[in-house]
């Protein structure tokens, strides 16, 4: 199986804004971003689908997005935290933690230039 480009990320052989990682996670920051803050929380095993991960390695998704949401709401204080699993655009298991103040940013498809910002400030903020 060829790696994804998250396990690229995972080992080190593409750059990331990494803000958290454990035994079976990695959370760090898309790089189109809907919101400042953006992250995609990803399991270490790669599997495509997130309903055909192990069990253990589903809740250790869920608890490290749960996590990541919950340093997001801490750190940048926005309005809501969601959460979208869509799973269409990389063939590797992953769920979007995703900041926002009006659902109309959280309904986007795409980031958008304008709002972006630097990441490593964002990263920075968020790592723990």
């Amino acid at each position: 199986m060829e790696p994804t480009i998250f396990t690229k990320i995972i080992n080190g052989d593409i750059p990331s804004h990494k803000i958290y990682e454990d035994d079976r996670t990695y959370a760090f920051l898309d790089i189109n971003p809907l919101t400042p803050g953006h992250t995609l929380v990803v399991p270490k095993a790669q599997v495509e689908f997130v309903w055909d991960l192990s069990d253990d390695d589903y809740q250790a998704v869920m608890t490290t997005a749960k996590k990541v949401a919950k340093r997001i709401r801490d750190t940048l204080q926005p309005s809501y935290v969601g959460q979208k699993v869509v799973g269409t655009d990389v063939p590797h298991a992953h769920v979007h933690v995703i900041p926002f103040d009006d659902p109309a940013q959280f309904n986007r498809h795409t980031g958008s230039a304008a709002e972006q910002v630097d990441l490593s400030q964002i990263a920075e903020k968020l790592r723990f």
